[in-house]
């Protein structure tokens, strides 16, 4: 088995090299290099160094992974003929995802690596940009970043920019975050003769021309929580701000149980804005669910309980357990399988309960707990075959309730109005249907109409006692009549 020896460039001119690196260069049986696109290639060649490159293969790929893949397979190939050595710009170990590549080849049993140093990157650009990476750094690879990868605090340094496009994705993902005018620093050959830096605001990333395969650019740290409030982090300390010993008197009292009614709350006006398709609505909502989701969290680590890594632990793991078909090796051919595998799986995550109804009860919601014993009790098969057994005991209690209603006492009446509604639980189950939210619908629908009478009602006489009942009728049909346009 040959060896590949893997020589770093560094980052600028050939007076960076160190003799050593220099005459391994020079004492090469067979040099190629991944791109001719370095200062210092065309100095070597100058002093009779034979060199070939793979730079055509960029050509013939669209993609810069299908790039590093072909080149790691021709290096493979080569390597069984003779004893190659393969020169990279800066560090063979820092951004270099050809070496990452043979690496895992040599793993493998592939091939043998030999490593001869060079200088990164990193130090020049550290000096170039007067930064010290003590204070916290990131290096991204600027073809495979996402808005996650980010951490606003800390100096970021992306690599990989080598033209427009690269830059192009890296300003909308940094966009994400980042002020649209927020300053970023393109930093090209570091180190070398032609070092360069402009800083120019995030927007205008894309459009400069200098870019080329020795750009690297810099994100300097954001600071100031008001400017990361699209991090987690962010909101993070405010919640522990809150509820900090100098916080929030409010905040500071308040306990997982004083909260939820707030929890209550919070959700249902998220489904009044969902109902109303109201995007604006939704953010706003959805926050102040958040809120309560980090208010809960932070109360659990104050009392030294659970944080919100536990929280995110636990249902990471959730996630992940009850989707085999994704994260593992189960085919399932539609939603029903999914469901299904669903209940399996959470089934044998619990322990055995007495009964089948224990759990299933919703203190915030009577209709809620309602809807959930029939379906528990559905699945071993107490249930109607059919829709019409449950349409049939409706009639049933419908009735016995008009009974109590002529006959009966209000303790009576009380019993036999749950009794019809539910059954009506019952009619929705069948159905499919929320009876949860066709309650809702139905308040809101109320509301809405109602209101409408009361604008009526204040633009005529101006009191409802100066109005008959059909009067009053005639306005609720109008409202009505409103909806259907």
């Amino acid at each position: 088995m040959n060896t590949i020896t893997i020589i770093g460039l560094g980052a600028g001119d050939l007076d960076q090299l160190s003799l050593g690196i220099y005459r391994k260069l020079k004492e090469a049986e067979f040099l190629i290099v991944r791109t001719e696109q370095h200062p210092a290639i065309e100095q070597l060649r100058a002093e009779g160094i034979k060199i070939d490159s793979f730079d055509e293969v960029y050509v013939e790929n669209d993609a810069f992974e299908t790039v590093y893949e072909e080149i790691t397979e021709r290096l493979l190939a080569l390597s069984k003929e003779k004893h190659i050595t393969y020169a990279v710009p800066g560090h063979p170990l820092v951004a270099e995802r050809t070496v990452q590549l043979l690496i895992e080849k040599e793993r493998e049993g592939f091939v043998k690596l030999q490593f001869a140093g060079g200088n990164s990157f990193l130090d020049p650009i550290f000096a170039a940009l007067r930064i010290d990476p003590i204070e916290g750094f990131q290096l991204v690879d600027g073809t495979d970043m996402k808005r996650d990868d980010v951490q606003m605090t800390q100096h970021v340094l992306i690599g990989q920019v080598y033209d427009a496009f690269v830059a192009s994705e890296v300003k909308l993902s940094l966009m994400e975050k980042y002020a649209y005018d927020h300053p970023v620093t393109i930093v090209t050959a570091a180190g070398s003769s032609s070092e360069k830096l402009r800083t120019v605001p995030l927007f205008e990333l894309d459009r400069e021309t200098e870019i080329d395969n020795l750009t690297t650019v810099y994100v300097p740290p954001v600071i100031e929580r008001e400017r990361r409030l699209k991090e987690w982090s962010a909101f993070r300390e405010i919640i522990a701000t809150l509820r900090a010993p100098d916080g929030c008197p409010w905040d500071r009292e308040q306990t997982h149980e004083s909260l939820k009614r707030y929890l209550i709350e919070e959700a249902h006006e998220l489904l009044q804005a969902i109902d109303q398709e109201d995007d604006e609505g939704m953010v706003e909502e959805l926050g102040d669910v958040l809120l309560q989701v980090f208010l809960h969290a932070q109360i659990g680590e104050d009392n030294g309980y659970f944080a919100m890594e536990d929280i995110l632990q636990a249902v990471g793991e959730k996630m992940i357990r009850r989707h085999p078909h994704v994260f593992g090796d189960r085919n399932v051919e539609n939603s029903d399988e999914v469901l299904k595998n669903w209940q399996e799986i959470k089934k044998a995550e619990k322990p055995q309960v007495e009964t089948l109804l224990e759990g299933q009860e919703r203190h915030s919601s009577s209709l809620l707990t309602s809807f959930n014993y029939q379906k528990e009790a559905a699945k071993v098969g107490f249930d109607w075959p059919d829709i019409s057994g449950a349409f049939d005991k409706f009639e049933e209690e419908w009735q016995e309730f008009k009974e109590e209603v002529a006959n009966g006492t209000k303790q009576s009446q009380t019993d036999e109005l749950g009794d019809v509604l539910f059954t009506l639980v019952n009619l929705s189950r069948f159905l499919k249907l929320s009876p949860e939210e066709a309650m809702q619908h139905a308040n809101q629908k109320f509301k809405s109409r109602f209101s409408y009478v009361e604008q009526c009602v204040k633009a005529g006489r101006g009191d409802f006692k100066n109005y008959t009942l059909d009067e009053l009728e005639e306005f609720w049909q109008r409202a009505k009549g409103r909806e259907k346009k």
